[in-house]
């Protein structure tokens, strides 16, 4: 089941989709996963990434929520025009109305963040202490470095020059830059104590695989949350692909309800990397 929502947010309109399992019940309430797309995304995904993730967590008992940031997909506003604090601000102001909506279940909220959205899920769930369960795909580690190399040093220093710059259609504010060097994932996450899955593909060439392994550390550092991460051998910065797209989803619905897939080797138990069983 699928409905259309709408949420105020200041001034402007977030566009929201819910995904929902079948009721058995009017009473029934559903944990739920609240998906942040990522940079200059919407919650569609490419090549509908998000639509056919809800769509097979629903089948896990998930209810599903994705949502436009200002100025992305169908929320009005225009993206870039303020900083990465707001991002985080929508989400949680997403998260406190979507606590209220009769299917879910408040107690159990979830974030899944893309790319961007990586980084602005995990604040989001620091500043959310009953978000215990954090996802994390082809997460962005470097917020300023990371977007300026995407959209390339000519336009951020156009940015400079113009105090905005047009990039594919979006309209980027020298503060939507500027917001991006206060954050610091690497160094901020061990104010999360619940469970992190982190999935990265070894052909990403937007955001580098190498940093799976330098999320999966940091957080193996903290001493409560237990965290996992999955390598998807040639799989890009989308899952652009039917076979990578499938392994993506499939290891994190087998991370949310606890079951893995490892093989006995050598006397010791280790991870199949980038292939089901």
């Amino acid at each position: 089941m699928k409905r259309h929502v709408e949420i105020k947010w200041q001034d402007e309109t977030l566009a929201v989709t819910l995904y929902v399992p079948e009721l058995e019940n009017q009473a029934e309430t559903f944990p739920l996963i609240v998906i942040c797309h990522g940079f200059i995304g919407s919650r569609i995904g490419v090549n509908r990434l998000f639509v056919e993730t809800a769509t097979q967590l629903i089948k896990d008992g998930y209810a599903v929520l994705c949502f436009d940031y200002v100025g992305c997909g169908e929320s009005t506003g225009e993206y870039g025009r303020s900083g990465f604090d707001q991002l985080v601000a929508q989400t949680r102001h997403v998260l406190q109305e979507a606590a209220h909506f009769p299917e879910i279940d408040s107690q159990r909220i979830s974030l899944l963040g893309h790319s961007l959205g990586g980084p602005v899920a995990l604040y989001t769930a620091i500043s959310e202490p009953n978000i215990r369960k954090l996802m994390l795909w082809s997460p962005v580690a470097h917020p300023y470095k990371d977007i300026v190399r995407i959209v390339g040093v000519d336009t951020y220093q156009r940015a400079w020059q113009h105090t905005s710059v047009d990039y594919m259609g979006y309209g980027l504010t020298l503060a939507f830059f500027e917001s991006l060097h206060s954050y610091v994932p690497l160094k901020e996450l061990q104010k999360y104590t619940g469970d992190v899955f982190i999935a990265h593909g070894t052909a990403d060439i937007d955001i580098p695989v190498e940093y799976c392994f330098h999320y999966y550390y940091a957080f193996r550092s903290r001493s409560t949350g237990k965290s996992d991460k999955e390598i998807i051998l040639e799989a890009d910065h989308t899952f652009s692909d039917g076979c990578s797209r499938t392994m993506l989803i499939d290891s994190t619905r087998e991370w949310l309800s606890g079951e893995r897939y490892y093989k006995q080797s050598g006397g010791a138990i280790t991870r199949t990397i980038g292939y089901s069983i």
